[in-house]
């Protein structure tokens, strides 16, 4: 692996110029496992500067060539993706055979995703037949600063660099300083398939000093940003001086409407679907609204499923989930479990502290709750963690009206046999996704809410547009 403190900037390996270091710590163990060195501004304008003087030739290349780029990345990232299981499993506590199947490939699926979205992206478009002299340029928007989050590291990187890569623009990328690994591996892929130098580049460092720098960089034309919704405000306000754009992909507190026709597994689905990674997903169904008639039932099978859940360390195959990524996410998940019981809320599996056996580790129990109304604040805020709101509902007027009550809109969850209450589900609910009976987005399918979830869309002929700009030109 890299040595964590270099950066990689304008096609080399340069030392970090500051001494400010974050250290690095096993979430299974809490054992201290190195550290990294943190970016200070001056490390950031190196970066900045190097992908601002790689930007003619690279954005004026041709899309087949840059296609032919991300098709060698693809290869070596293949050939190297346990390495990056590995490394993901290490920094953020994910098991490793989720690491193997879920995190480390999510990468690979992007970019074949956006690779197949490129086989009929025009870049010179017609305006229409009634201005037969006039035609629209997609052109890349610049060198484009990007910071993301550690909960699911390859996959939100994959859909912001491979794009970006594919619409002409450079780029630095600043990872969250809890999941370095992965990043500085995916610049040693970058550089082992030849991407031209200053292209790509990685800073590693912390939000209030190498993040900031970068929102606020006057070179910068871009910020796609990742991560809490709190975070992403303080995005738009440090941008708006250079009136850069600002892609946000933000929190979000999903509704699973469970309708009393839906499937005999849809409560368990939905439960996994909440657990998995350990609750740190923005797209979890972490609040489950069921219709009345159903509605102990529902609680009693969730009961059960959470308590088939099992935790173990990261290092240990297996279909248990791991720790959360530190301690200060460990200390906020228990703070709100301990919430919900205090205002009320009915605990029906887990509860705080640590699961039987574990003294160590920042290890969460799988927690149900039921009972839940809409106002409590286990139901408001995201928890980023495996503990699921289960809440009842009368009718489809009252589901919707209990879903929408959210200042988040990332994605929304129906399951119900009647396909037309599915449809109208999906209508009336204000997000920017909705799946239904556990069915999957399609490839390609833009990923992305609304509100305090963040207007960013990724994935697809929709995350390719985001890095362009739209040019029109007549005569």
């Amino acid at each position: 692996m890299r040595d964590l403190r270099e950066f990689y900037i304008g096609g080399r390996w340069v030392a970090a110029s500051s001494n400010a270091e974050h250290v690095m710590v096993d979430p299974s163990t809490e054992q201290t496992t190195g550290s990294i060195s943190l970016a200070n501004a001056s490390d950031v304008d190196a970066a900045v500067a190097a992908a601002n003087a790689a930007f003619p030739a690279w954005s004026a290349t041709a899309p087949a060539e840059r296609i032919a780029v991300v098709e060698r990345i693809q290869e070596v990232y293949a050939r190297r993706s346990e390495e990056m299981a590995l490394a993901i499993s290490e920094e953020m506590g994910a098991p490793i055979d989720l690491a193997r199947t879920r995190q480390a490939p999510a990468a690979l699926r992007h970019m074949k995703n956006f690779l197949a979205a490129m086989t009929d992206f025009e870049f010179v478009r017609p305006l229409g037949p009634h201005a037969p002299d006039d035609r629209i340029l997609m052109e890349p928007i610049g060198v484009v600063g990007m910071i993301t989050p550690w909960n699911w590291p390859m996959s939100q990187v994959a859909l912001k660099v491979v794009p970006a890569l594919l619409a002409g623009c450079t780029m630095v990328l600043k990872p969250s300083e809890f999941a370095p690994l992965s990043s500085a591996l995916l610049a040693e892929i970058i550089d082992e398939a030849g991407v031209p130098a200053g292209v790509f580049n990685l800073v590693q460092g912390d939000g209030a000093t190498a993040g900031a720098r970068l929102v606020e960089h006057p070179d910068v034309t871009m910020i796609s940003f990742t991560g809490s919704t709190g975070a992403g405000a303080s995005v738009l306000k440090g941008a708006a001086d250079t009136f850069k754009r600002v892609a946000l992909e933000l929190g979000g507190k999903g509704a699973n409407l469970v309708f009393a026709d839906a499937d005999d597994e849809a409560v368990e689905r939905g439960v996994r679907a909440c657990m998995m990674n350990s609750g740190q997903s923005c797209n979890a169904p972490t609040r489950m609204l069921v219709e009345r008639p159903v509605y102990e039932e529902a609680v009693e099978k969730a009961r059960r499923v959470a308590e088939t859940v099992t935790v173990g360390p990261s290092r240990e195959e297996g279909a248990h989930i791991g720790p959360v990524v530190n301690g200060r996410q460990y200390e906020r998940v228990q703070a709100l479990i301990e919430k919900g019981m205090d205002e009320g809320a009915r605990l029906v599996a887990g509860g705080p502290g640590r699961p039987a056996g574990f003294n160590r580790g920042f290890f969460v129990q799988p927690t149900v709750f039921a009972d839940v109304t809409n106002d409590m604040t286990i139901a408001r805020e995201e928890i980023f963690g495996p503990v699921l709101s289960i809440i009842p509902f009368e009718d489809e007027e009252h589901a919707l009206q209990i879903a929408n009550d959210t200042p988040y809109g990332l994605t929304n969850y129906v399951q119900s046999a009647d396909g037309e209450r599915r449809n109208r589900m999906a209508k009336g609910l204000r997000s920017g996704m909705v799946e239904m009976n556990s069915q999957p987005r399609g490839a390609g399918s833009p990923f992305g809410g609304v509100r305090h979830s963040g207007g960013g869309r990724e994935g697809g002929t929709w995350g390719l547009e985001e890095y362009l700009i739209v040019k029109s030109v007549s005569g």
